[in-house]
């Protein structure tokens, strides 16, 4: 009989403030089930925690399978909840490798234990298990052995259809599951060998047979024109498609603002704000407008207001937090709200009236925000210009562009202004700049690669791109100064053991990072300005990214490590990023309810967003580079046998990555290719370095390369050097060491 205790729930406030029927918090569950010393069924630990209405034993059974998700509780096939550091077990999620092992991420401490093959046989990509450390370590992690598969992730899985000897299997697109998927010959659904399939399973993969499917849809063929994208979608699980309560509830937005909705609003049409994007650019978020005064400028940044539209709860709602954000891929967006309302209502066109939230900025001469206020709006922007436009107009003052926009030329020389004293604050700041090469791939009619090119930044892209800095900025402050719940958006410091390892390489090169075991960012600044001109720059600059932390979406501030900020969030792009549309949620109400201190939000849901916020960042990110990756592959298929010139861009123990330095296109020079000797790789100094002849091959380096293979399925493009002289990156000569004096 398991034992009452009257323990009052030191967290019954906190439920109480963010639930409308609280019950016993996480902490107070774990606390009686340590007392209770036993494994306790459903039942009874309801009867322990004194719950007996239909409505709090459902909440407790939500609240139950939520901890047990998160590692807290261990639910056994006996049906009783456990503590799982009482019985040395983790849970934790299956992390799938490209050559058949694993690796699960512990839930409660993010750790990664090593998953060998044997177990992965049981297991796909995302599935939630239950292990234990097995006392040993493999390839420098603690081993896991599998006690059980708690939850089964994976559903719907794509990949290629084959049929061999009379067996049908599919091979999945996805580089983290290796399993082959059986097909019984009934479930075929009329594919053919190559189609690429969309294949629901049937049965699990376990010790004894691979997993079991059925083919739900023939996607196409393997070389259809856009098939990767439809490809990517599905690996990576991307909303495409609206449901039909989403289109219901958009068809229902008006395509121009009432009168009514201006009347509520400050008019600020007679503003000239313009609007500065790039060529192809649809949909516009922000607007901008600076007017000169006797203490510095006066600056507007203008959003478009999105949260009008898109009712917190709606189905569309939904749907654009599901999304996570817009996603795009070369030639197609999958946007996270419908196009009327992405490039139609909510887009600040030129010469039509917008509902937007001003954020309106007083700035000093020496660049210091003074004061700022956020306020609705109805503005009616008088230009669509492109960064090339501005550019020309402040840089070159081109005649014909200057008198175009004649008008406004004036307005744009006091956004260059200020934007140059922002620019120097930002440098004094420490705020991290690093020289990384955008490409843009130009595709020809039929939707093959005509060419691939890289995106040159100009003055007018870091000119928006500081206003849009400085609004972020002021959206975090108010979050924090008015105590509201939101998303921030934060980068944490480099952890301990990447800044030793980059510390040692540092050393190896003759830099040295300050700042001892907190450096700042102004300390990294430093470093990357010491770099600037040294042969040397792309290796340490590769080396320093690999040693930072990944931003992410958190309700709790820590400010933002790269940007040297204390406080930041993304207020500037809510048309297609979900923070941002939660941010202006916060403020608007904020600004609608100034004598209550209630908030819209409350902090328990900022975490639960920040996570799934962050997760299709990452999963864009993921699905853009597959899909670039194949058109690539793509691209260099008709190039095989040709001569290229090319730059190391990483080092490995298995070979050299390299970068084509006219098509910004990545391969493999793998270590069997190299010049005939015995290759040893150096982890510190990114080097392979040959026994005999002690050449060296490092990050930097200039090769001559020739195409040698080209793996679709694969994505993999291979070479070999090529029989031109190879240039390396001159080695650093070493400082002369002064002698000391005697005296």
């Amino acid at each position: 009989m398991v034992k009452k205790r009257q323990n009052k729930d030191p967290y019954a406030s906190r439920e109480a403030q963010n639930y409308q029927n609280p019950i016993p918090s996480r902490e107070f569950i774990i606390q009686r089930l340590t007392e209770s010393g036993q494994l306790l069924s459903f039942g009874q630990l309801a009867q322990l925690l004194e719950l007996h209405l239909e409505t709090d034993l459902e909440a407790l059974g939500f609240r139950l399978r939520a901890m047990v998700r998160d590692g807290q509780l261990i639910y056994t096939r006996k049906q009783a909840y456990g503590l799982p550091q009482k019985m040395s077990l983790q849970q934790g999620t299956v992390i799938g490798h490209p050559d058949g092992y694993g690796f699960v991420k512990l839930s409660e401490t993010h750790e990664k234990w090593f998953f060998p093959a044997r177990y992965m046989r049981e297991v796909i990509h995302g599935d939630v298990v239950l292990v234990r450390d097995s006392g040993q370590l493999a390839r420098g992690y603690t081993q896991a052995i599998l006690i059980e598969v708690l939850q089964r992730n994976t559903e719907e899985i794509v990949g290629r259809f084959h049929s061999q000897n009379g067996a049908h299997f599919v091979i999945p697109e996805s580089k983290n599951i290796q399993q082959h998927i059986i097909i019984p010959p009934k479930a075929c659904n009329d594919a053919v060998e190559g189609d690429v399939v969309m294949v629901q399973l049937i049965a699990q993969p376990d010790k004894h047979q691979s997993p079991v499917g059925n083919i739900i849809e023939v996607i196409g063929q393997h070389m259809d024109p856009g098939l990767e994208i439809d490809i990517a979608l599905r690996v990576h699980d991307i909303p495409d498609q609206w449901s039909e309560e989403v289109t219901q509830q958009v068809d229902a937005v008006p395509s121009r603002v009432m009168p009514s909705e201006i009347a509520e609003r400050r008019d600020l049409r007679q503003i000239p704000f313009v609007t500065i994007d790039g060529e192809d650019a649809k949909d516009f978020d922000d607007a901008v407008y600076c007017e000169l005064t006797q203490e510095g400028w006066v600056l507007y940044v203008a959003i478009a207001d999105v949260a009008h539209y898109v009712a917190a709860g709606s189905a569309l709602d939904n749907e654009a937090s599901k999304r996570g954000n817009s996603v795009y891929f070369p030639g197609r967006v999958i946007p996270m709200l419908p196009f009327k309302l992405s490039a139609g209502i909510c887009s600040l066109k030129p010469e039509v009236n917008r509902l937007a939230l001003v954020c309106q900025m007083n700035i000093n001469k020496k660049g210091k925000v003074c004061h700022y206020e956020f306020f609705e709006a109805t503005i009616c922007s008088k230009a669509r210009l492109t960064y090339n436009k501005v550019a020309k107009i402040l840089l070159e003052h081109d005649p014909y562009l200057c008198q175009r926009y004649g008008n406004l030329v004036t307005d744009l020389g006091n956004l260059y202004d200020l934007f140059q004293v922002l620019y120097k604050n930002r440098q004094r700041r420490g705020a991290l700049e690093l020289d990384i090469p955008e490409t843009k791939i130009i595709f020809s009619r039929d939707k093959k690669i005509k060419a691939i090119e890289r995106v040159e930044r100009n003055h007018a892209h870091r000119l928006i791109e500081e206003f849009m800095l400085a609004a972020n900025v002021c959206a975090a402050e108010f979050l924090v100064d008015h105590e509201i719940p939101g998303l921030f958006r934060v980068h944490p410091r480099p952890q301990l053991e990447n800044l030793g390892s980059f510390r040692e390489f540092l050393a190896s090169h003759g830099f040295k990072l300050g700042g001892a075991d907190q450096p700042s960012s102004l300390d990294y600044a430093k470093l990357l300005r010491q770099i600037s001109k040294s042969e040397e720059k792309t290796i340490i600059q590769t080396a320093l990214l690999r040693s930072l932390s990944q931003a992410v979406y958190q309700a709790d501030n820590i400010g933002h490590f790269g940007l040297a900020y204390e406080k930041y969030t993304h207020y500037t792009s809510p048309i297609r990023r979900y923070p941002d549309l939660v941010v202006h949620r916060a403020i608007k109400h904020h600004l609608n309810q100034k004598e209550s201190n209630y908030s819209l939000y409350n902090k328990l849901q900022m975490d639960k967003l920040g996570t799934q916020c962050s997760m299709t960042e990452r999963r864009a990110d993921e699905a853009t580079r597959d899909v670039i990756e194949w058109l690539k592959c793509e691209f260099m298929q008709d190039k095989i046998g040709d001569t290229f010139t090319a730059k190391v861009s990483t080092v490995t123990a298995f070979g050299l990555f390299v970068t084509l330095d006219n098509f910004y296109v990545d391969g493999l020079v793998h270590v069997t290719s190299l010049p005939n000797d015995y290759y040893h790789f150096d982890a510190i100094h990114y080097k392979l370095i040959g026994e005999r002849s002690h050449h060296q091959y490092k990050i930097g380096d200039s090769l001559s390369v020739r195409l040698t293979r080209v793996d679709l399925d694969e994505r993999k493009i291979d070479f070999d050097l090529g029989e031109d002289v190879v240039k390396r990156a001159p080695k650093k000569k070493p400082k002369k060491r002064r002698r000391k004096s005697r005296g």
